[in-house]
Formats: C-alpha cells, sequence, structure tokens
C-alpha cells in the first residue's frame, strides 16, 4: 500500500464521511474502484466501525449499529436534534420512520407510486394511529405485547393518543413537536438530514418523496437485519395475529 494509493483513498474516506453518498458523477466513484484504492477504503470503514454498500450507481457510507467511533447516542441525538426531546419521543419517531420504511418497502409497484406521489404527513398520520390502534387492541389480550420486541407499547400508545394531530395555528403546526404531524415532520427531517428523501410543499400539505438512495440503503442493508424484518411485520401486525387462544 503506497502513499498514493492511501491519498487516494482517504480523498474517497472522507468525502463518503462528509456527503454520505458518492454517486456515479462524482471523480471518486471510479477511484473506489480501483483495487487498492477500494481495499484500503473498506479497511478504513472497517477500522472506524462504518460499512459500505455498493449499489449500481452510487456507495454509500453508514454506521455500525456497535463499535463506531461515529455512533451516535441518545444524547448526542438530542443535542443534534432538537425535535428529539425525550426517549418515548425517540421511540415515537423510530415508530413512525418505521411505518414510512414498511410502507414504501413493498412490491415494485409501490416503489414507483411513492417515488412518483409521495406520501403526505397527514397519511402518514392516519397510517400509524391505524398501527397503534391495532397495538392497543393487542394490548387488551395479550398484555405482553412488545415485550420481545423491547418496546414499551403501553407508553407508545398513550403517548400516540394524547397527542393532538395538529395544532390551530397555522404558523407553528409544523414545528410544534408536541403535535403528531410536528412529530412526523421531525421524524422526516432526520431521514432529509441523510439525504435519503425530498420533502415537498412543507408549508401547505407536506409529503415525502423516497430518493433512490433510501431504496438502496433498504435492499443492501436492512434487508440484510433480522430486526428490520421484524419490525417490518410488526408495522404490519393484525389483531388477530396476536389475539388470545380461545381454547387455552
Amino acid at each position: 500500500m503506497n502513499a498514493e494509493t492511501i491519498k487516494r483513498a482517504s480523498a474517497v474516506y472522507f468525502t463518503l464521511l462528509k456527503d454520505k453518498v458518492i454517486d456515479e458523477n462524482s471523480e471518486h466513484f471510479q477511484t473506489y474502484f480501483d483495487p487498492e484504492v477500494r481495499q484500503t477504503v473498506l479497511l478504513l470503514a472497517d477500522e472506524s466501525g462504518t460499512y459500505i454498500i455498493e449499489a449500481p450507481k452510487r456507495i454509500h457510507l453508514v454506521v455500525q449499529p456497535t463499535g463506531s467511533v461515529f455512533a451516535t447516542n441518545f444524547t448526542h441525538l438530542k443535542d443534534k436534534h432538537k425535535q428529539v426531546e425525550t426517549k418515548k419521543h425517540f421511540h415515537l419517531i423510530s415508530i413512525v420512520i418505521m411505518s414510512f420504511l414498511a410502507a414504501i418497502d413493498q412490491n415494485q409497484a409501490a416503489k414507483i407510486r411513492t417515488k412518483r406521489e409521495g406520501i403526505s404527513y397527514y397519511a402518514l398520520e392516519r397510517q400509524v394511529n391505524d398501527l397503534i390502534m391495532k397495538w392497543e387492541s393487542v394490548l387488551k389480550t395479550q398484555p405482553t405485547f412488545g415485550e420481545e420486541e423491547r418496546i414499551d407499547m403501553k407508553e407508545v400508545v398513550t403517548t400516540w393518543k394524547y397527542m393532538e394531530v395538529d395544532s390551530d395555528d397555522f404558523g407553528i403546526k409544523k414545528g410544534n413537536r408536541r403535535t403528531r404531524i410536528g412529530l412526523i415532520a421531525g421524524a422526516m427531517r432526520l431521514l432529509e438530514t441523510e439525504g435519503l428523501i425530498v420533502i415537498l410543499d412543507r408549508d401547505d400539505i407536506a409529503k415525502v418523496i423516497p430518493k433512490s438512495e433510501l431504496f438502496e440503503r433498504i435492499e443492501y442493508l436492512y434487508h440484510d437485519y433480522d430486526r428490520y424484518e421484524l419490525f417490518k411485520k410488526l408495522m404490519t401486525v393484525e389483531e388477530d395475529e396476536h389475539a388470545e387462544n380461545p381454547s387455552n
């Protein structure tokens, strides 16, 4: 490994650190696929606890869940993103994001439709509300529901139920973190910060357009995680799946 290879690999890696994605139009894209450069970039990624995703037209850099020098704990996340006020809000934001991912991670027709039309905040609110109301029904017959997935379902249901959908004040409704639409706006800003979605009409009826980068993350990263598939299944749970057996 010579000095020139290290220099080129470092340029690729630190560009990924800054931009999170390099596409085929970047000068660094072809550089990365030089075998020696690629090996060095992968080494840098492994040593720092990050992970490279190689898609056909893009290279992604993501942080490994554990053991990364770039891992973000809850305190740091709260400092960086003011909309994450408490752990219960963090859990709700996680559920909003997972519900959004489950909605777009379906068949090819659904992917094309959401890329073309997007999903409005109000449609997402209805989707999350329907889901949490199902969870509430499941809890009535199965109080331990969610423990296996390490989710405090009772707190999630209670917090969501008593949040207003929106604020009467149009000027602050998108920024009110204590409303459902405000919570959804905060969750979507997290994805926007990562360059994974585009938010349109945010001053009116905002809607989210997933970018190709997000579908590539789902395909090349999330599908390899059992926990993602577990949560995705949970996002579409039906009441009768968790109902008690009447013969018991």
